[in-house]
């Protein structure tokens, strides 16, 4: 099945939600109206740094989406990549579309002139595991959240 990687289009709010709902239910996070309107806000604005690559099959479907962000890496002295976000509809996994998206990441990245493209994932999600193993280095460091 061919697909397509590019940055998502100012006109596809309802092909976007329907991929990002599925990954909401995925992490039992359910995207709320109010939610998704507020992140698709941040995805269309220009100004702010999210963006967005979606995958889409030959029909025209989106099958799959990249959340993404620039940050700074002040002792490499570079910026990288940060995927916040993958997400492939589970009826068109193990095609290839997840390695597609973060190839595509990549590929801004170099484009860039940034360093690295980072990610994280949850230690018991084996699919995505056994994915990112085969596409980057599992890193040593651990991650932390402070709630405010």
């Amino acid at each position: 099945m061919p697909i397509t990687v590019r940055p998502i289009e100012t006109g596809e709010f309802f092909p976007w939600h329907a991929v990002y709902s599925g990954y909401g239910e995925f992490y039992e996070q359910p995207l709320h109206d109010e939610k998704a309107v507020l992140v698709w806000s941040w995805i269309i604005d220009d100004v702010n740094e999210l963006e967005c690559l979606v995958a889409v099959d030959e029909g025209g479907e989106v099958v799959g989406l990249a959340h993404f962000r620039e940050f700074a890496r002040p002792l490499a002295g570079s910026r990288g990549l940060y995927l916040d976000d993958l997400f492939v509809l589970p009826e068109k996994r193990h095609q290839g579309i997840a390695t597609a998206l973060i190839e595509g990441v990549a590929d801004v990245g170099r484009a860039r002139g940034a360093s690295v493209v980072r990610w994280i994932t949850a230690k018991d999600n084996e699919a995505a595991r056994s994915l990112y193993k085969n596409v980057a280095e599992k890193t040593q460091w651990v991650t932390y959240d402070k709630a405010l």
